[in-house]
């Protein structure tokens, strides 16, 4: 069993004050991390501010730094993944693919630091400034606070501490509860990478405690979060004037229009609605299907869906492994529930044992529901039919969420039309919500939050546009 401590300035901070992080697999304890008090989150906020105001790196060297440490995450794949499936309860597979794509983060993010570009502006083109020019530089932003989710705890952190470090800023990581010990192996390979001390800073512990304290922090300059709706409206109520960037809530929907190909849409559907047992953000949660193919996209989705391997996430075979948590499994079978006894029907799956719930199918179902209304973030599956594309539209977007949704259609006016319409971030045809790679513009609107991520797009946020004018003489 490992134990992990805090990393604040550079040295690795141990106490007595230790939390158990579960073996998602059979609920074993898996590794130790020190609970981090008031005290340490602030000494972690000097460190960084400190580091800030030194200025240690130039954009180059932040470019070296982080391809040295997208080569240690190479060189490290299989210890990273099995951690990953151990802490998280992600299938194998799926935990190699995630360090794949934490690599490419960052080599993203050391790209960007050799790009942090202005732009001229032709003051001299207005009455009186002739003899003047202008242009504009991006400069960091400073303390960066990031707050990380449990459901990819190598790449959403790389999301948001490689741009940051990239564009100049110092960063205090606090990593999801659940699956801290990821992100400390992270900082492990930062270290070795030669990253200066106090630039990341990693603080362990409950989340309510430390988010109170690093909004009441008055040095730091934004905050980037990962999480719910609930926790980000908390955090931006209690956070002043500072910047934002949030990915919050969502659930994303799904139109399968009857000019199709059906069983390539179910195929796609199947993967993309319980993969990590349907715990990302992007996961489909609703599927509107036209009503003249209804029975026949059942059909071809449980069939699809038998082709899904559900158990232990340690074999390589696993596409669905167990949730977070048994709570977190139990609170998914209790919406099953609720919305059964209101008339929906569940005709595929639902039965849970332990954390481990089955991929689920829930029909007859209607907007107030919590599988519909609210994000369910587990394998289960809405199904709706529909008649008229509009009105289909009127009805996705009644949701308070707009992460991202998409279309499987031949037709392209009306996949056109469903991408001008749809209330989201991002818009995928002939594809589920859950596509996204790593250099692409990520976020959402209405409750699914503000801001972008994609190291391009984060940068953009993580720095300030400054105005620099010349009074030529």
């Amino acid at each position: 069993m490992e134990s992990f401590g805090l990393l604040i300035n550079g040295k690795w901070k141990t106490t007595n004050e230790m939390i158990d992080v579960l073996d998602k697999t059979n609920q074993d304890v898996y590794a130790k991390v020190v609970k981090a008090s008031h005290d340490d989150v602030n000494q972690a906020v000097d460190a960084a501010e400190q580091a800030f105001q030194n200025d240690q790196t130039t954009p180059y060297e932040r470019y070296e730094i982080l391809m040295k440490v997208a080569n240690l995450l190479k060189e490290n794949k299989e210890e990273l993944a099995q951690n990953i499936t151990h802490e998280a309860g992600k299938p194998i597979k799926q935990a190699r693919s995630e360090v794949d794509r934490a690599v490419q983060t960052t080599i993203l993010s050391a790209e960007e630091a050799k790009r942090l570009t202005g732009e001229g502006v032709p003051v001299e083109t207005a009455p009186g400034s002739e003899n003047r020019m202008a242009f504009t530089i991006r400069v960091p932003v400073g303390v960066v606070a990031a707050i990380s989710p449990f459901n990819f705890p190598l790449n959403l952190v790389m999301h948001k501490i490689g741009p940051a470090i990239a564009a100049g800023n110092t960063v205090v990581l606090k990593p999801a509860s659940a699956t801290p010990t990821t992100a400390l192996k992270l900082a492990e390979i930062f270290q070795k990478a030669g990253l200066p001390d106090g630039v990341l800073n990693v603080v362990t512990g409950k989340g309510s405690e430390i988010g109170k304290w690093l909004t009441q922090d008055e040095r730091i300059q934004l905050f980037t979060f990962t999480g719910s709706a609930e926790v980000g409206l908390n955090i931006k109520q209690n956070t002043g004037m500072k910047k934002l960037v949030m990915e919050l809530g969502n659930n994303s929907p799904v139109i399968v229009d009857h000019e199709t190909d059906i069983q390539e849409a179910a195929q796609v559907i199947a993967v993309k609605s319980y993969a990590y047992a349907g715990q990302v953000c992007i996961s489909v949660q609703r599927v509107y299907v036209h009503e003249s193919i209804r029975d026949e996209f059942v059909k071809e989705l449980i069939h699809a869906m038998s082709d899904l391997n559900v158990g232990d996430p340690f074999d390589d075979a696993t596409d669905v492994g167990p949730m977070i948590s048994i709570d977190e499994a139990k609170r998914a079978e209790e919406w099953i529930e609720e919305a059964n006894a209101k008339g929906a029907k569940v005709v595929q799956g639902g039965t849970r044992k332990e954390n481990l719930l089955e991929p689920t199918i829930v029909t007859n179902v209607t907007e107030e529901m919590k599988v519909v209304c609210e994000e369910v973030f587990a394998p289960i599956l809405s199904l709706i039919p529909y008649n008229d594309l509009d009105q289909c539209l009127e009805d996705v977007n009644q949701s308070k969420y707009g992460l991202q949704g998409g279309i499987f259609t031949k037709n392209i006016d009306k996949a056109m039309k469903a991408a001008r319409k749809m209330e989201v971030g991002g818009f995928m045809i002939n594809d589920a919500s859950q596509y996204r790679v790593d250099l692409m513009p990520y976020g959402g609107m209405k409750d699914s939050g503000w801001g972008k991520e994609g190291p391009k797009y984060s940068i953009e946020e993580m720095t300030e546009e400054r105005l620099i004018v010349m009074n030529l003489k």
